[in-house]
Formats: structure tokens, sequence, C-alpha cells
């Protein structure tokens, strides 16, 4: 029984601590070469809160921190490689849960709300339950929302049709649907979106 308790408040993250937390991740996110990152992250955590207004807070610095290993250059992974897109984004993930872990140890978290949210990190690509499915869809949704005209200026129109299908597909269907709300800022765009995903 004491046991149980235990983990539960170990699992409990105070509000001064998750603002230490959100603090951290942002001064470090706003180190990225790409201007976007750091409106990612916070997009994504109010994709995160449309879609799943009860999000807990380990779901939220998740959230958050996703994509923090592409703001740690020294640190950070290249699609070149790897064989397969795929294996990017899985080491990606991999890679940005290593370190999410450092951080949130850095910040005082316990252990265990250390392990649950370096967990949700490392499967922010793929999701696989109703939680991790939630971070999956709003990171998508986040990059068709605030990602997609940068990146389509630095890579033109084939890759970022790649880039948009290989998101697309992980969407779900009420995801899916949200993707048409969106408003793209210029025409060729707007196309190239209407075009590849029939948004």
């Amino acid at each position: 029984m004491n046991q149980i308790v235990f983990r539960v408040k170990e699992r409990f993250m105070d509000d001064r601590t998750f603002e230490k937390v959100r603090k951290r991740i942002s001064e470090i996110i706003v180190q990225s070469p790409y201007p976007e990152e750091p409106f990612h992250s916070i997009n994504t955590l109010e994709w995160l809160l449309k879609l799943y207004p009860e999000a807990d807070r380990a779901l939220q610095i998740a959230a958050l921190g996703h994509d923090i290993e592409r703001a740690v250059p020294s640190r950070k992974i290249h699609a070149s490689n790897y064989d397969t897109y795929d294996d990017y984004m899985n080491a990606h993930a991999q890679n940005s849960a290593e370190i999410i872990a450092e951080v949130l140890k850095e910040c005082g978290v316990g252990r265990d709300m250390i392990e649950e949210i370096a967990f949700l990190v490392s499967q922010h690509e793929t999701g696989g339950g109703e939680r991790l499915d939630y971070l999956m869809n709003a990171d998508v949704l986040s990059f068709f929302h605030v990602c997609l005209p940068l990146y389509f200026d630095r890579k033109g129109p084939e890759l970022t049709r790649k880039r948009m299908v290989w998101g697309f597909k992980k969407l779900s269907a009420e995801s899916r649907e949200k993707v048409s709300e969106i408003d793209f800022p210029d025409e060729e765009l707007r196309e190239l979106v209407r075009e590849t995903v029939g948004q």
C-alpha cells in the first residue's frame, strides 16, 4: 500500500516544477537552427489541448519537448544516416527522449515522471494508445499549421509533398478534417496541400 502511494506521489508534478520545466525546454528550443521549432513546440501543446483538454502534465511536457534534439546541434541526428525516413524519425524520437530525460533530471523531476515523459517522447512519431495517439496527432497538425510554410521554402514542392503524405497518413480521421481548417499563407502551398492530401 505504501509503495503504491509513493509511486503516485512521485508521478505528480507541482506548479513550480512544471513552470521550471516549461521554461528550460523553451530556452533550449529557441536555439534551434530551424526558426519554426519554438512555435511548433508551443503549437503542438495547443493542438494537444484542443484534441484532449484533459491532457495531464506529463503529456503536456512531452508535447513541448518532443523535438528537442533538433535544437541541440551537437546531438542532432541526420536523415542521411538512416535507410528509411521511418528509421530516421524513430531515431529522432529516441534521441529527443534521451535529451528530455536529462533536462527533466536537471529540473529535479522524479524518476517515474521522467520515465513516463521520455517514453511519450520516444513514441511521438508512431503513437500507440489513446494518449500517444493524441500526442502524435497534435504533432502532425502542428507540422501542417506552423512548420509547413518554412519546410516548403527550404525543401521545395517534391520533398514537401512526400513529407505531407507521410504525416497525413498517420492522422486520425478527425484530425485529417482539421487540416482543412488551416489557412495556408500562399496559393502555391494551398494548391500543393489540396493536390497532396485533398484538403
